[in-house]
């Protein structure tokens, strides 16, 4: 259920609009319901140092793909990798005990939201795609 406060999330632009500067990049597209995601990150000695993404979406995936963009700014790729990968796992088994970094993701990941998590995990696909 689309809530105020997802709402306002899907609406904070700070990492909106692509810029050519990159070290990683990654689109994706979500086959079951067409929301497109393009994203740059910028990383430097191992860390996130900027993300930038621009979206073809509904508001689950804007608003996944903001909570994401600033929350992994100054972590280091390994550890992102890995915590995204635990975040999927929690999503398949329909554990909700997020990673320390990911805590606010539960407005996005529950039991109200799981019709659209193809649109809440397109932004983690891309990040990973990204990043390998």
């Amino acid at each position: 259920m689309i809530t105020k406060e997802i709402i306002k999330i899907a609406s904070n632009t700070n990492n909106v609009g692509l810029t050519n500067k990159y070290n990683y990049k990654s689109s994706l597209k979500n086959s079951i319901c067409g929301d497109k995601i393009e994203l740059e990150i910028m990383v430097k000695k191992l860390k996130v140092n900027s993300i930038r993404y621009e979206t073809e979406s509904c508001v689950y995936c804007e608003a996944s793909a903001s909570l994401l963009a600033t929350t992994i700014i100054n972590l280091n790729i390994n550890t992102i990798i890995e915590d995204l990968k635990l975040l999927k796992n929690i999503i398949s088994n329909n554990k909700y005990i997020f990673p320390k970094n990911y805590k606010n993701f539960e407005i996005l990941i529950n039991e109200n939201n799981l019709n659209r998590i193809n649109c809440i995990n397109l932004p983690f696909d891309a990040v990973l795609k990204a990043l390998r």
